[in-house]
């Protein structure tokens, strides 16, 4: 596959000696000259060769799954912005052609096909002339699906570079669509479908875990969890003289995960030197998880340029200009040559092209940046508000309507949606046209501009107060106090009419009424009598979601949001179908630890004042009878133990992969000085029994916002079965039989 080049061997030398490398003066090198702009002469390049300021872009982009147009238009879009900053190499996020999260349509040939032609479309356009596209798709070779970098260049592709380390933990499930290319530094020959040969003249390019070596440097790729990896391809690339890592990501959002992501870059170069970009994806792809961005390029362990974590810009792109000497003398100090050992060199893939341009002495690099990280309650007020917002403009509804009831849930929430209004305002004002059209197609008025979040709200969030005879005055003020700070359209209803229509019914055929408990009533009773007032107002909730719209003269529908957080769905503590089933929770990966400094928050932030007597009220379900007009039900008390309990339970259930005996062994010791050995096994047992009793609510769970990776959603997070034996009588007996040896 090696062929003639254009740049002389003494050169090509010197460029290599500098990378502490010259393994690509054998013969494992593919000629790529063909590719050289009709611009570049061999002359020029030769004038040119000494070149060492590099311009590259990396970018984030709002895919969608499954939205071939979109995609085509936003990749394309953030190509020409890199070319307009100088850039000579734009980097993409995973799987951008398609989207990441189309699941099983990747088993779909029209996935595959779409793809391609996405593809021949980019390299057919004038936009995607003279700068290096490095985008991501599936590619089928050898009848096995693999994900795939594919680099272009002027109507010829350099290479095709599938993923080696797939994700197949938390919400990854790439193992079930995809391959992994387990050939490292392998190169096949990859034959090019009749449409893509129509456009490049090639019969077949280089397929495997290849380099891409240009005139004035070397580039390697990296996709996603290949970072993550204890044995990075990056550190082998590195020891091999690549000086430029590429990284094209579909990382998603989780509380305090960003942290880790800049630190996997900064050491990635810290070690050994180089440029690494980070390309990911941003938005809601059509799931539960949203993808936030965070694009960024460092150099030799330093971040030199940082993009947005939230933002409602569909397109980001991040350029820097760097300097290779610096990668050079870092490495020269750091890497001796003689200490480098590799039996087998990365195939490099040449290539006549200069990352470099003329004459750059002047040009100035980008120089350390330190990185601002959010808050968690930063995150909590970013993240789901902009998935809220992807959620509802390509739902065709025209907003959201919340039960509010005045607690933390539903007020946090309600805050979630406002935050989304102040980041559309922004937006706005900021003259984010695609934002200021899709809020006027949204609210149905072409003529229509927010003035503020308040009016804003107004338009998008309606929320609903139900009352029942065991509602309390204060959890009514609360709910309207910050319905009305918040801008909502407010209705306050009473719902007892209803629920005596339905036991009326019950009474009637069965013969018998039931009771609360404080009336007589039996645990039955008392259960049945709760739910039947919650699961009236899901009903109610989804009448007033489709034509409280009509009725105010206004078209579309509403989307039902649902608010209950991360530890009630780990225990079950709600009602099934209850008004915690709804379309879309933005909390339900959020715990209620997090709520409540997110609600502190707020208070602060958005000037929310209503929000201190939310804070300060115990959390409540009001569905038993007031006690002298005062609450006498708590969360916590029904729960059998407290929230921050249930939190450190939910993740050594989860992240630690700990049943009821390796749970309590680890319990003892936290909490051994506030409770005996006994008191841990009493609240263990209870939390498995609770678990097992209410796993099957699982199944029906509302598709929630993926913000903790202790998520107990089993239809994408948690795979465990939802019939459980509720006894637990071997793994309560090993309990048992350690807490009589302590």
């Amino acid at each position: 596959m090696s062929g003639p080049t254009n740049i002389s061997l003494s050169h090509r030398s010197d460029r290599e000696l500098q990378g502490w490398n010259v393994s690509a003066l054998g013969d494992d090198v593919t000629d790529l000259s063909h590719a050289l702009p009709a611009s570049c002469g061999t002359t020029e390049v030769t004038n040119r060769i000494m070149g060492r300021k590099v311009t590259l872009a990396t970018c984030s982009l709002n895919q969608w799954a499954l939205d071939f147009q979109g995609n085509l238009s936003r990749v394309l879009k953030s190509i020409e912005v890199a070319k307009s900053k100088g850039a000579r190499y734009r980097l993409g996020p995973e799987l951008e052609i398609c989207g990441y999260g189309c699941a099983d349509h990747f088993y779909e040939s029209d996935t595959l096909l779409h793809s391609l032609q996405v593809l021949k479309e980019l390299m057919q356009s004038p936009i995607t002339t003279d700068i290096i596209c490095d985008v991501g798709m599936p590619i089928m070779h050898h009848n096995v699906r693999y994900n795939c970098r594919v680099l272009f260049l002027n109507k010829k592709i350099l290479l095709i570079r599938p993923k080696m380390l797939l994700a197949n933990y938390g919400n990854n499930r790439e193992f079930r669509w995809f391959s992994p290319w387990t050939q490292p530094r392998h190169v096949e020959d990859y034959f090019l479908p009749r449409m893509i040969q129509e456009v490049t003249n090639q019969a077949t390019v280089p397929f495997g875990d290849c380099v891409l070596s240009t005139i004035d440097t070397c580039l390697g790729s990296e996709i996603c969890a290949e970072m993550w990896n204890p044995r990075s391809p990056h550190i082998d690339m590195g020891l091999d003289g690549v000086e430029i890592f590429t990284n094209s990501s579909a990382s998603y959002h989780e509380l305090r995960k960003a942290e880790q992501r800049v630190m996997l870059v900064r050491s990635a170069t810290n070690k050994s030197g180089g440029i690494y970009l980070f390309a990911n994806q941003k938005g809601c792809d059509g799931d539960r998880l949203y993808y936030d961005g965070c694009a960024m390029i460092a150099i030799n362990g330093e971040i030199v340029a940082q993009g947005a974590q939230f933002t409602m810009d569909d397109v980001e792109v991040l350029v820097a200009t760097l300097d290779l000497e610096d990668i050079r003398s870092y490495r020269g100090e750091r890497c001796h040559p003689h200490m480098v050992y590799e039996p087998k060199h990365y195939h490099r893939v040449k290539v006549d092209f200069m990352l470099s341009v003329g004459e750059d002495v002047s040009l100035p690099t980008n120089q350390p940046i330190r990185w601002r990280f959010h808050t968690p309650e930063e995150e909590i007020s970013l993240g789901p508000a902009c998935w809220l917002w992807d959620y509802l403009r390509r739902s065709g509804q025209a907003g959201f309507l919340l039960p509010l009831s005045g607690g933390v849930d539903s007020s946090s929430t309600a805050c979630i949606v406002y935050s989304m209004c102040v980041l559309l305002c922004q937006a706005i004002r900021d003259d984010n046209h695609q934002v200021l059209e899709d809020v006027q197609r949204v609210v149905g008025d072409t003529s229509y501009r927010p003035e503020d979040p308040q009016e804003l709200c107004g338009h998008l969030f309606t929320t609903c107060y139900m009352a029942t005879e065991n509602s309390s005055e204060s959890t009514y003020s609360r709910a309207r106090e910050l319905a009305s700070q918040i801008g909502s359209y407010h209705i306050n209803l009473n719902i007892d009419m209803a629920v005596k229509g339905i036991l009326g019914i019950f009474s009637m055929v069965m013969g018998k009424v039931p009771q609360f408990r404080v009336n007589g009533g039996c645990a039955r009773e008392n259960l049945a009598l709760q739910n039947i007032q919650a699961r009236v107002r899901m009903v109610l909730a989804y009448l007033f979601a489709q034509l409280s719209l009509w009725a105010r003269g206004r078209p579309g529908g509403l989307l039902v949001l649902g608010s209950a957080n991360v530890d009630e769905s780990l225990t079950g503590y709600f009602t099934k179908y209850d008004c915690s089933s709804a379309d879309i929770n933005p909390i339900g990966g959020i715990s209620k630890t997090d709520l409540k400094s997110f609600l502190q928050f707020c208070t602060d932030h958005f000037h929310l004042p209503a929000l201190r007597s939310v804070i300060a009220a115990p959390p409540t379900a009001e569905l038993e009878p007031l006690a002298n007009g005062q609450v006498s039900q708590t969360d916590e008390a029904d729960m059998g133990m407290t929230y921050s309990e249930l939190s450190l339970i939910g993740r050594l259930r989860k992240i630690s992969k700990c049943g009821p005996y390796s749970m309590f062994c680890k319990l003892i010791h936290t909490w051994g000085e506030s409770c005996s050995p006994s008191q841990v096994a009493a609240k263990v047992k209870h939390f498995f029994r609770m678990y097992s009793v209410n796993r099957h609510k699982m199944t029906t769970v509302t598709p929630s916002y993926h913000a903790e990776n202790y998520s107990p959603d089993d239809n994408r997070f948690d795979l465990r079965p939802f019939l459980y034996n509720t006894r637990w009588s071997w793994q309560f007996r090993c309990i048992d039989d350690q807490v009589f040896e302590v």
